[in-house]
Parts: structure tokens; C-alpha cells; sequence
């Protein structure tokens, strides 16, 4: 069920009262730890399957290091549904975070779906190294979308700052 946030009328991306409780949650300061961690991650593993398609070698490293990224993805996603809980009453597909949230489903089906050719050997090994590539393509997307949502929150509060700021300077004349 929704929480009603009829407490205050949005005008951006949070209420008042959802940015309160994004500030109080312990969970914004794990989604800020991980975000980059998993970036990380994906990074070296770019790294590691490049010269596995490169060289034909360090397959074990490329295939270790996209089950990390696919686990750091994982992590991420639960953890950040009990954030979004925590700030707009709803697990998934908040408003403000709907289409982030789509897209997230599709990066969490491409990483699924290279864990599964792994095991099943379903595609070769080369194919795994595609969807794995495919995978972190729609991360990106998805990354870019949480990095613009954080500029635009950013954004938000400092108009909201702004005309209080203002005020005290006329005051101080």
C-alpha cells in the first residue's frame, strides 16, 4: 500500500517529510556506499573480460568478477527497495523512482540471465561474456539515471535553501 504523502504536496522529488526520512534512514548511507562499490566492481570486470575477448586468457578472473558484479547488483537492489520503503511507503516503483526502477529490472533479468548461461553452459563462453557486456551497458543506463535523480534532488534543495538564505542576508542589512 502507498503511504499517503498527502502530508505535504510534492514539488520535486521528495516532500519535506520523505526527504526527513531519506536523511534518517540508515539505509541512504548504505545505497551511497554501495552505488560506488558496485561501479567499482563493474569497472574491473570490463577490464577482465576485455582481455579475456582480447586474449582468450583469464576467463576464471572475467567469470568471477561478473558474479561479483551480479551480487553487488543483487545487494544494491534489496537494499535499496527497504530504502525506498523507508522514504515513499512502497518497496518498488515509487513514483519519483518509477522508471529507474524499470530499468533496474531489466539490468537484474540481463545479470540473471548471464548466471544462468553460466551454470547451464547455455551459450558458450564467449556468449556469456556478450550478455555479461549487455548487462553492464543497461547498468550504465541505469547508473546514469540514479546520477541525474541525485543531481536533480541536489538541485531541489538547494532552490528550497535559497530563498531562506536570502532572507537572512535582507535581514542582516
Amino acid at each position: 500500500m502507498r503511504r499517503a504523502d498527502a502530508e505535504t504536496p510534492r514539488r520535486g522529488l521528495y516532500t519535506p517529510q520523505q526527504r526527513a526520512r531519506r536523511d534518517a534512514s540508515p539505509w541512504t548511507i548504505v545505497q551511497g556506499v554501495l552505488a560506488p562499490v558496485q561501479f567499482l566492481v563493474c569497472l574491473v570486470s570490463i577490464a577482465l573480460i576485455a582481455r579475456y575477448l582480447a586474449t582468450g586468457e583469464g576467463y576464471a578472473a572475467a567469470t568471477i568478477s561478473i558474479v561479483a558484479k551480479t551480487l553487488t547488483l543483487y545487494t544494491i537492489m534489496v537494499t535499496g527497495a527497504i530504502w525506498e520503503k523507508e522514504v515513499f511507503g512502497v518497496y518498488l516503483f515509487a513514483e519519483p523512482f518509477f522508471w529507474e526502477d524499470v530499468v533496474s529490472f531489466g539490468v537484474i533479468a540481463l545479470h540473471t540471465f548471464y548466471l544462468v548461461a553460466l551454470f547451464t553452459d547455455l551459450i558458450g563462453t564467449r556468449g556469456q561474456m556478450a550478455v555479461a557486456l549487455a548487462a553492464y551497458a543497461a547498468y550504465v543506463v541505469n547508473a546514469v539515471q540514479f546520477v541525474l535523480k541525485l543531481r536533480a534532488a541536489r538541485m531541489q534543495e538547494a532552490r528550497e535553501a535559497a530563498p531562506a538564505i536570502s532572507l537572512i542576508g535582507e535581514g542582516a542589512r
